[in-house]
């Protein structure tokens, strides 16, 4: 019982790394990001999530658990940043992680946020997801030998509910595998896994600032940290989400200039901290996103192994295990975005123009997206009026003929 939360932190983070590191290298690489530049970008962000899950989790004595935005990865690896410098990407980043402070600072800006309908924002993180999560039918398509059996292994995984968390990590086993299986004889040697910190001068343009921060920002806040305080409150948990949002964003922009791109509440992985499989006694919890923490410095320095291993696989075979890792966050955003009537033709604009790909102005297809499913929303939703007043009842009755 005493180890019952211990364990818990190791799992949460094992599946949460193993799961969707591949989505973070692929974002990262999408950005110009070179071998050294996406390990020193895993690097850092496994140092400032696992620092601040310590703090926060010491702090207030609750699980709160923090992780890199798979989200915000994937609308780096969607294309978003194609024409855009990896030192203007790491100004983005920065400015993402000033965003975030400045909405736990800020009251005003946080019901801004919040006034952005949430079938618009999760439509637009659905499009952004619908390219990534057909890599895995790519995948099987030109390479049916080494893709099938990763697809196998998560679909008969995934069927049993106990197994089920462990379905992308042992698809990514049998994808690594099959990358060291069918390695050539003379193919050059894995580098140190030890990676270092490559620090990099942020650059401001307002293409990545309008096409990269913004809508990283807000699929951020809308995928991330919003479901995070859910996955909290469910279980009993009410943190302030100020100081979390305040410690996220500064250590955004402390790892920004190191390849990170964002830190933010875990939701996906949360539950297992936060729910009772961590421990029975809700105020032994935060002792899991504790060990979490550390698990997360202590894998820190094996980045720069994993980011060798990948770059010897076939890009789309690693690309169709980040899309089987998505396909849960897929389905609820398109759960989302069409739950509501009244904004449903809005949200699917908003889908298609994400999905689009599109680049115009230097701005990607997420801002377009969101910015046409707005206007479409405003112009077809009829103002609500407003209730009137009822009238005082009186036992007095109406009389037929007025009074003098």
């Amino acid at each position: 019982m005493r180890l019952q939360p211990v364990l818990a932190g190791i799992v949460l983070v094992i599946v949460g790394f193993a799961s969707t590191f591949a989505v973070v290298l692929s974002g990262l690489r999408a950005i110009g990001a070179d071998e050294r530049q996406a390990a020193s970008g895993l690097l850092i962000l496994s140092v400032t999530m696992g620092l601040s899950s310590i703090f926060l989790g010491l702090r207030y004595r609750m699980p709160i658990s923090i992780a890199w935005s798979t989200p915000g990865a994937a609308l780096l690896a969607s294309g978003v940043g194609q024409d855009i410098t990896y030192r203007a990407g790491l100004g983005a980043f920065a400015v993402t992680g000033v965003l975030l402070a400045l909405t736990g600072l800020s009251a005003r800006l946080a019901r801004l946020i919040a006034a952005i309908p949430v079938p618009l924002a999760s439509a637009m993180l659905a499009g952004v997801l619908l390219p990534l999560c057909l890599a895995p039918v790519k995948a099987v398509a030109e390479l049916p030998r080494a893709a099938v059996p990763v697809v196998l292994t998560w679909l008969v995984l995934g069927r049993f509910a106990r197994t089920r968390m462990w379905a992308v990590p042992a698809a990514l086993a049998v994808a690594l595998a099959s990358v060291w299986l069918t390695r050539p004889a003379d193919a050059p040697a894995f580098s140190s896994p030890l990676p270092a910190l490559d620090f990099e001068w942020p650059t401001l343009s307002f293409g990545a600032l309008i096409g990269i921060a913004l809508p990283l920002y807000i699929v951020t806040m809308a995928s991330q940290n919003i479901p995070g305080m859910g996955v909290l409150a469910a279980n009993g948990y009410r943190p302030d989400l100020r100081p979390v949002l305040t410690t996220t964003g500064a250590a955004t922009v402390l790892g920004a200039p190191f390849g990170g791109h964002v830190v933010n509440l875990a939701a996906i992985t949360a539950q297992l901290a936060a729910g009772p499989e961590a421990h029975p006694d809700r105020d032994r919890r935060w002792i899991a996103s504790v060990t979490g923490g550390v698990v997360y410095l202590l894998l820190a320095p094996v980045s720069g192994l994993a980011v060798s291993f990948v770059a010897t696989a076939p890009p789309l075979l690693i690309g169709s295990v980040a899309g089987l890792a998505l396909f849960a966050a897929l389905a609820s955003s398109l759960h989302a975005a069409v739950q509501d009537p009244e904004a449903r033709e809005a949200a699917v604009i908003t889908l298609v123009v994400s999905a689009s790909g599109i680049t115009a102005l230097g701005i990607g297809a997420p801002f377009w997206g969101l910015l046409a499913g707005l206007a479409y929303h405003r112009l077809t939703t009829r103002p609500r009026p407003r209730p009137v007043p009822e009238a005082q009842e009186t036992d007095e009755e109406p009389s037929a003929t007025p009074r003098p």
